[in-house]
């Protein structure tokens, strides 16, 4: 399948949405240091396209079905690429943020139509496959882009914004290699009744909700730990790259070969506790540490919990969805991830104003802590599976 050209773009069209906020988490305290802004205010410019991505995202999806997605595909990346070049030239923190939650929306539009092009294409075995690759790749441009965006920021962070404009040569792209590509499909008011029931499983409510939880946990390291280690080891855009990088290739390497083989010995919901409470004690220690090795090993462990939990999390809901609808319901896993997201910092932000930097992963510890007691205590089920 990795030969597949088509797969190959579409993977990479889909990691974009990582690179959205995730080059601009290690330039955030350059920008705020220049451009005079407030760091609560200015923690919404790594969150606020989280929000608009999650409420997009599922209308954008009931676009492509109707129209084709590759004619959401190309216009989103070309307006991925304007909304997003067009930071580096704005002063203002709310025109600043209007141009962030527009760039949210040009994501939202590149998630739905991506995953939907990856279902279309692919069938059974293939398609869960073609999906894990989507998830793999999630992950490697995870480290990839907060390196490129912090080696950038550490020449001006203005330039980190040019990085957004790599969707334009992948639109031009899309049109070539995918226009046969183009056919709607069709909705039927059967799958549709199937969707609101397979929506009102308490399984599925819990899944969503655990995700949501999970990304809160995880972008509480991705916006707050830059601030953090700025302020107490003088951390420059370069090494809060390296730092973030480091978090990415602990989820990497645990996804890949500890995740899989953890849910069938534990069951979803043990082995999701695990990830969570190994989250828990990073975030409770990160405050006590001022050694690089250190921090960089617990920013690796802080991976490491969060690759066992995101995958665990995703393989449920594809268990859980019946074919026809698994991208749909793929689709509204990854719209709570990037609700999550934009929460984190409207429920961090008072804590941080409030009693500091160590508090906010304190209450970021303790969220994760409670998510891994209620599934021990609740997750009786040893492996969510379908009826």
């Amino acid at each position: 399948m990795l030969r597949d050209l088509k797969l190959l773009l579409l993977l990479l069209a889909g990691s974009l949405t990582t690179m959205t906020g995730g080059i601009v988490a290690p330039i955030l305290p350059e920008m705020i240091q220049q451009l005079h802004f407030d760091p609560g205010i200015a923690a919404h410019l790594v969150s606020i396209h989280c929000l608009t991505i999650a409420l997009s995202s599922p209308l954008l999806g009931i676009l492509a079905d109707k129209v084709g997605s590759l004619w959401v595909l190309v216009p989103s990346l070309l307006l991925y690429a304007f909304f997003g070049t067009v930071g580096a030239v704005i002063q203002s923190i709310l025109p600043l943020l209007v141009s962030r939650a527009l760039l949210g929306v040009a994501s939202g539009g590149i998630a739905a139509a991506s995953l939907g092009l990856l279902g279309n294409m692919y069938e059974g075995q293939q398609r869960s496959q073609a999906l894990a690759y989507a998830t793999s790749t999630l992950t490697i441009t995870g480290i990839l882009f907060p390196l490129l965006g912090g080696w950038l920021g550490n020449i001006n962070w203005r330039l980190t914004f040019g990085l957004y404009s790599l969707g334009i040569p992948l639109a031009v792209v899309a049109v070539v290699m995918l226009r046969q590509q183009t056919q709607p499909t069709k909705v039927n008011q059967i799958a549709s009744n199937k969707l609101g029931h397979i929506l009102g499983d308490r399984r599925v409510v819990g899944l969503l909700m655990t995700l949501g939880g999970a990304s809160i946990v995880m972008y509480t390291v991705v916006i707050y730990a830059p601030l953090y280690f700025r302020a107490t080891i003088n951390a420059g855009a370069a090494l809060n790259g390296i730092i973030l990088a480091t978090r990415a290739i602990g989820a990497a390497i645990v996804s890949a070969f500890v995740a899989k083989r953890l849910v069938q010995s534990l069951g979803t919901a043990q082995a999701s506790a695990v990830g969570f409470a190994l989250m828990a004690v990073t975030l409770a220690t990160l405050p006590l540490l001022d050694q690089l090795f250190l921090i960089l090993f617990m920013a690796g462990l802080f991976g490491a919990g969060f690759g066992i939990v995101l995958p665990s999390l995703y393989s449920a809901l594809a268990d859980i969805a019946p074919a026809n609808l698994r991208s749909s319901i793929l689709a509204l896993g990854a719209g709570a991830g990037f609700l999550g997201q934009f929460c984190s910092p409207i429920l961090l932000s008072p804590v941080l104003n409030r009693s500091g930097l160590p508090s906010v992963f304190y209450t970021a510890a303790s969220l994760s802590a409670a998510i891994a007691i209620s599934l021990i205590l609740f997750g009786s089920d040893r492996r969510i599976t379908t009826n």
